[in-house]
């Protein structure tokens, strides 16, 4: 007899997710950590009511991908052309100091300081969970406070989008040397080939999708064929060249992001179908994996140590890309703490290295708490840094 279990299970997560978000934005922090909350709470590590299955699996994976073309789509590039320059050394020194810091802390505590090739690359996935930065509640708090429109806000952002970009390409890379193919070469040609299939084919299907939007753009059939293209480089990244397919999610997205008239309804299109069903899920799922119940000592003083780590990081590298930048020292000091915040895609990063094996689920839990911790601490390190310090140019 057939089973309608997932209908309750999908209507669990619909419901508490909401309620647990609803509650987490009165007290100004994402509906991400919200989702999260519920997917803990009603998960194993609370009363239990939620259980993984197969069709939970592949909705989660469904809405990670259209999060990332999300993301994609949503990428300004007039903004990242006028502080370009500033925006990525800031972007480059906040991907490779968290990348070395939060990598080398999980090298040290659990892969024995044995430094193989397997082990390295455990690290290395570990760290690039923290190179990309969420910077809604830095945007938000900035907002609030007047500095938004700021030269130092504007470059923040623009790092930020940057940062995302370089992180998913660092995934990428990773990625593909975790699929199991054991020869450097071919896996650094499956990538140039990934990179040079994307050019290709955004410069192809840019030009179909302006010409359908001159006419079309405010149609829900340019919708479902943005839907239909994203699920499409989804499958090629993955499956032709063996990189991640958020990866390919992420640059449908970024290919369709200068077609004007279309971005705007497209974006909104897909995140009312994303948040509807396909994103709760996810970070439910992600909440529900982390089982508070199996930590122990040496995973809690690693959560901890991360945290730390997490902040420390984003305050340092993009801190000293502020410096390099000719930034002065307070808003340097601004920048790197707008960057501290991680959300969606470091949750994205950390499902996928535990997809592909090289991140223990029993430290899922360390991984979620620093994520919250990141945004919670952000609003209230930004507003001390902003109000002691002269006024921002």
């Amino acid at each position: 007899m057939e089973s309608y279990t997932y209908l309750l299970l999908l209507a669990i997560i619909l419901l508490s997710t909401k309620v647990f978000g609803i509650l987490t934005e009165r007290v100004h922090l994402p509906q991400v950590v919200g989702a999260l909350l519920a997917g803990i709470i009603m998960g194993p590590s609370g009363f239990g009511v939620l259980e993984s299955t197969d069709f939970l699996v592949k909705a989660a994976e469904i809405g990670v991908i259209m999060l990332m073309f999300t993301a994609g789509i949503d990428t300004d590039m007039k903004e990242l052309k006028e502080t370009g320059v500033q925006a990525s050394v800031i972007a480059v020194l906040g991907v490779f100091v968290p990348l070395l810091l939060c990598g080398g802390l999980y090298f040290f505590f659990f892969c024995g300081g044995e430094p193989t090739a397997y082990n390295l690359l455990k690290s290395a996935f570990m760290g690039s969970v923290f190179s990309a930065t969420s910077v809604s509640i830095t945007v938000e708090t900035l907002n609030e406070m007047g500095k938004l429109k700021t030269r130092t806000g504007t470059t923040l952002l623009s790092a930020a989008l940057i940062d995302d970009i370089i992180g998913i390409v660092v995934l990428s890379v990773l990625s593909a040397f975790s699929s199991g193919d054991s020869d450097p070469v071919q896996v650094l040609v499956h990538i140039v080939l990934f990179f040079a299939f994307v050019l290709v084919v955004g410069l192809v299907v840019r030009r179909v999708f302006s010409y359908i939007a001159e006419d079309h753009w405010h149609s829900r059939r340019v919708a479902v064929w943005a839907l239909a293209f994203c699920l499409l480089m989804a499958y090629c990244a993955e499956e032709w060249f063996g990189v991640a397919d958020i990866t390919g999610a992420y640059f449908a997205g970024l290919i369709l992001c200068n077609v004007t008239k279309a971005r705007k309804f497209v974006a909104k299109k897909f995140t009312v179908t994303s948040y509807m069903v396909f994103t709760p899920v996810f970070f439910a799922s992600v909440g529900m994996k982390t089982n508070l119940r199996d930590m122990n000592s040496s995973i809690l003083v690693f959560a901890l140590l991360l945290v730390l780590a997490a902040v420390l990081s984003k305050v340092v590298g993009c801190g000293l890309g502020g410096l390099a930048c000719r930034l002065s020292q307070h808003q340097s000091l601004v920048v790197g703490i707008g960057m501290v915040a991680r959300s969606e895609v470091a949750l994205m990063v950390a499902q996928r290295g535990i997809s592909a094996g090289m991140i223990d689920p029993s430290i899922l839990p360390a991984i979620v708490l620093a994520v919250i911790c990141s945004a919670l601490l952000t609003p209230v390190l930004l507003k001390m840094a902003i109000s002691k310090g002269p006024e921002l140019a």
